[in-house]
């Protein structure tokens, strides 16, 4: 019989990096079954990161994952090893795994090469929306700004992936689609601490980009998805500059 899949505990707003307040006082979290365990342990590690639930430089002890994912050791001991080999955990000698914490230059590498391909990806939609697609962009759209005024960062950052991708789909470019795909979850791990500070003028800008497609004009629509992901990330940088202080 396959256990309850129960939804992710809100991720903490607050907290010092390098702790274990996340994991100790929330509910637990049954990863779907019948999926391949290791993968299902695998991507439910991901999302924990993603969602601030696992902050950067926080220890992860394997004891308590298996326990908050109702599992044994052994699918997180092989899902940390190969999340380490994909740079979300660093493994150090004698003392454990802990959540990686990216570089700035790392951000700033991923987030250049996400604008290459998205600015692109903007450029084929215009030429190929149709008015249904156009329509359910602005369905996408309300969402966020939904999202934006009651202040729900993991609402704003769930619709901002949800409309850049399917911007992406609207594409009808698969190579394309595929590239972008390796860098999506990481994209959104690095848009959830800005996706407030970004807040309305991100949706701003993804509102003028949707009336370029509409318009079938390629040019303005990967101007503007140039210009705005390029904001993005350079609101990381300041984000990042900021705690640093």
């Amino acid at each position: 019989m396959n256990e309850p899949v129960i939804q992710l505990p809100e991720p903490l707003g607050s907290g010092k990096r390098g702790g274990r307040g996340a994991l100790s006082g929330a509910a637990t979290q049954r990863v779907e079954r019948p999926a391949p365990l290791r993968e299902a342990v695998h991507s439910a590690l991901i999302e924990l990161i993603i969602n601030g639930t696992l902050q950067p430089g926080q220890h992860l002890v394997e004891l308590e994952l298996a326990q908050y994912l109702g599992v044994s050791r052994q699918p997180v001991r092989e899902a940390l090893q190969r999340l380490q080999t994909e740079g979300w955990v660093d493994l150090r000698p004698a003392q454990g795994a802990f959540v990686h914490t990216p570089t700035e230059e790392e951000a700033d590498q991923l987030l250049s090469v996400r604008s290459v391909l998205e600015t692109h990806s903007a450029r084929l939609a215009a030429g190929r929306a149709t008015e249904e697609e156009v329509a359910r962009l602005w369905e996408l759209q309300r969402e966020g700004e939904a999202a934006v005024e009651t202040d729900d960062a993991e609402g704003m950052t769930a619709a901002n992936a949800a409309l850049h991708a399917y911007i992406t789909e609207i594409s009808r470019n698969a190579v394309l689609a595929e590239h972008i795909a390796l860098v999506e979850r990481r994209v959104r791990w690095y848009y959830r601490p800005i996706a407030r500070p970004r807040g309305h003028d991100a949706w701003a800008e993804h509102a003028e980009l949707i009336k370029a497609i509409a318009a079938h004009d390629a040019d303005l629509a990967s101007t503007i998805m140039n210009r705005h992901t390029e904001r993005t990330r350079q609101a990381y940088h300041d984000q990042r500059v900021s705690e640093a202080e």
